[in-house]
């Protein structure tokens, strides 16, 4: 049993491992050979390897084992690549964009632009010219080139188990535990599946392992501080966060996963009396520029380059304002003329200011029956289309058809008539079809003829009665006569009967905001005289704020697309439900986006159990139990470095709960991948604890690591082989169908392959 001892060695032991990167500096033989494992190291650099790594391994490095990890991992990912010939899943978004870089089309995603730049520089690279349109999942590539595109995010995806195992074997020093990581992912389903494909998840979880590895490293330089490998191992983590955060938002989990890190081996940093305060500002301002400034540059250099190739107008021009529109090749506002006030008798397009706020816009479809007046509706819509154009009347008669028109002013009442379909923007007292302390607002009438609730108030925002309404460059209101009320997006998407376009209300809270404030995009009238609108183009800090709203918001907007199985956070962790990527019946090729059970199980039992091992070693450490000086050391491994690996798991998974956009099982892989390395970590160092104490089992290290070791590599790989169809494509009859090669695999009902 464990002795606990009052002796001045155990108290000595006690303290020289969690506090050795305070000890004060003392010389070091260049022998290091001479140094024993109780030699205490100084923080300032030149401490030996003990104190640098935290445990010393007994393991040599493997270039054997580091090969087997890249062959089985390229192998598995770059298997049927080509498989199946069709469109899967998202592949119709992100290709597209890809092809949208290649034909430079400005389109709006979501999502920061990196991940598509590099898809579409990948398929651009290997021959593809961009013309597939991406329609629909099933859709067959024919004589497309789409390998390339597929190949590049497999080729990224192979790299994170090559990842993890280098960042494991940098925490633990074992090969062992380094190992069992690498199988879990080289032999998961889901990974696979996930890297296959013309996806944005490959490139993410790329740049976040690559940022951790780099991370990693960096911090077992500590002890050699601005060397040219301390430089390098910082630098190469700001790339890697830009990365990450360059292809989604989620980068942002990693930035402060370093983030967190780095605040702590500052606050360690200023705790060493060795440092003078120049060399701690030294410290800092370095951080700054390798984690900060640098990550900040080329992050905002990754959207200068997707504004320089995206130079033409395409289909995402209608979610920006008129002013980014005008510096597009080919959009009506580029290097355009138009009339320069707003006259009776124009043709107009009314663009609300709120960023994706849309274009005033209706159509033939009504309100359906319970959603305030059966008339037809009036909506926000984020595209240019014929129904977004309106004429401007003079309340009560239409203008004269010859002469020169009336100018619209401060103050005027007008009647705003839809010109596909003649009926006037009216509102009433009934309620709003979302928005429900607002009015409802309508298509009422024919032909112009309707009645007194058609007729609105212009106001210029800051004008005085009499000032003329500016095209493009005026700030505008439309207050109902009638009520009182003012014209409002409310930013709010519509159900399936509005074609999920955004809601048109008319608000009865009249205080100045972006929502009820619009401009005149489009002027028609041939009967003025135009002007150029070049004075428009909007410089790059202004589009680059604009884009980052419009993201942030679409983001936060998204809605589940039909016949698509969304999903909870809680189910992720405990595989609960898969995604189809392609292929419905027995006939179709089918691929199941599902992780391998016995992976992701034993991964959620790891977590458990490593909270229940850090508390045991926690109260152990505390309560002064000699445990040895070795055990001590894999003890504060398994604290330490897995509660890093922890750290990313939680700021990789928890952050979903708060979310209210639509979540989907692929976004839980991240977290997977810091999970799969906790579960290494904790594996060996658990052997090597419970092997190391006193009771006397005839070479028990060497026995239970190389068994722990086959164990899981085998329970792996059989499942591997029993769940692979799920990745690479199955056919014949679904799993609960007889005579299907799936039959007795269909462990959950939730399961749908």
């Amino acid at each position: 049993p464990w002795n606990k001892t009052g002796d001045t060695s155990t108290l000595r032991n006690r303290k020289i491992f969690p506090t050795s990167e305070k000890t004060p500096s003392t010389p070091l033989s260049k022998d290091k050979s001479s140094l024993s494992e109780d030699d205490t190291q100084s923080s300032n650099g030149t401490s030996a390897e003990w104190s640098a790594r935290g445990v010393v391994s007994n393991e040599p490095p493997s270039r054997g084992l580091l090969m087997l990890v890249v062959g089985l991992s390229f192998s598995t990912r770059l298997y049927k690549i080509t498989e199946p010939p069709h469109v899967c899943w998202d592949e119709t978004h992100f290709g597209k964009m890809g092809s949208y870089y290649i034909n430079r089309t400005f389109f709006f995603d979501v999502h920061p632009p990196l991940g598509k730049m590099l898809i579409g520089l990948a398929g651009y690279m290997t021959g593809y010219d961009g013309t597939f349109p991406f329609i629909k999942p099933g859709d067959k590539y024919e004589h497309h080139n789409y390998w390339g595109m597929r190949g590049f995010c497999a080729v990224l995806g192979s790299f994170l188990p090559i990842f993890a195992y280098l960042i494991v074997l940098e925490l633990s020093q074992s090969h062992t535990a380094a190992l069992i990581t690498a199988t879990l992912l080289i032999f998961d389903t889901g990974c696979i599946t996930i890297s296959q494909y013309i996806l944005l998840d490959p490139i993410l979880m790329f740049f976040i392992m690559a940022a951790v590895l780099s991370m990693v490293k960096f911090n077992q330089q500590r002890y050699r501080p601005f060397t040219a490998s301390w430089w390098l191992w910082l630098v190469l983590t700001g790339v890697n966060l830009a990365g990450a955060l360059g292809v989604k938002f989620v980068g942002l989990f990693v930035v402060l996963l370093v983030g967190l890190n780095t605040v702590w081996d500052l606050w360690r940093i200023l705790g060493d009396l060795s440092l003078s305060m120049v060399e701690i500002t030294k410290h800092f301002l370095a951080r700054v520029v390798g984690l900060i400034l640098l990550p900040l540059l080329l992050y905002i250099t990754i959207f200068a380059v997707h504004f320089v190739v995206l130079n033409k107008s395409g289909p995402g021009d209608g979610f920006f304002s008129s002013a980014f529109q005008s510096r597009l090749i080919g959009n009506n506002l580029h290097n355009a003329s138009m009339p320069e006030y707003l006259a009776y008798g124009s043709t107009i397009t009314v663009k609300n200011l709120r960023i994706a706020g849309g274009y005033l816009h209706s159509h033939w479809h009504l309100y359906p029956e319970g959603v305030g007046a059966k008339q037809q509706q009036v909506t926000a819509y984020l595209h240019k289309d014929y129904n977004n154009l309106w004429l401007v009347h003079r309340h009560g008669d239409n203008e004269s058809q010859s002469g020169t028109p009336d100018l619209v002013r401060h103050g005027d009442i007008i009647r705003l008539e839809h010109k596909e379909t003649t009926r006037n923007l009216h509102s009433h007292l009934h309620e709003a079809p979302l928005t429900k302390k607002h009015f409802q607002v309508t298509g009422y009438g024919i032909n112009g003829t309707g009645d007194t609730n058609d007729q609105w108030q212009v106001e210029v925002c800051g004008g005085r009665k009499g000032d003329l309404v500016k095209v493009l460059r005026s700030k505008v209101r439309f207050r109902h006569r009638a009520t009182g009320c003012v014209l409002y997006s409310s930013g709010k998407t519509l159900p399936k009967w509005g074609w999920e376009q955004v809601e048109v209300t008319c608000s009865p809270y009249l205080k100045e905001t972006p929502s009820s404030q619009w401009n005149i995009e489009d002027h028609i009238n041939p009967k003025l005289p135009n002007i150029s609108l070049s004075v428009l183009k909007p410089h790059f800090l202004e589009i680059l704020l604009e884009s980052h709203i419009v993201m942030i918001r679409g983001n936060s907007g998204l809605k589940p697309k039909d016949h698509e199985m969304n999903s909870k956070p809680w189910h992720w962790p405990i595989n609960y439900q898969g995604l189809r990527f392609s292929g419905v019946n027995d006939t179709e090729y089918r691929v199941y986006l599902l992780g391998n059970p016995v992976v992701w199980w034993t991964n959620l039992a790891s977590l458990g159990l490593y909270i229940i091992m850090v508390a045991v070693a926690s109260i152990a450490l505390q309560r002064g139990f000699s445990l040895g000086q070795k055990r001590i050391g894999h003890s504060l491994v398994l604290m330490g470095k897995g509660g890093l690996l922890l750290l990313g798991w939680l700021l990789h998974y928890i952050p979903f709960y708060t979310m209210g956009r639509v979540l989907y099982y692929h976004h839980y892989f991240p977290a997977m991948l810091f999970s799969s390395m906790l579960t290494g970590t904790k594996s060996t160092a658990f052997c090597l604890i419970i092997t190391k104490s006193s009771f006397h089992v005839a070479q028990p290290v060497y026995l239970l690591s190389p068994l722990l070791l086959c164990i899981n590599c085998n329970a792996f790989s059989v499942s591997f082989y029993l769940f692979h169809p799920l990745s690479y494509g199955m056919t014949g009859p679904l799993a609960h169908e007889p005579g299907s090669a799936m039959a007795g695999l269909k462990w959950m009902d939730s399961w749908e392959f």
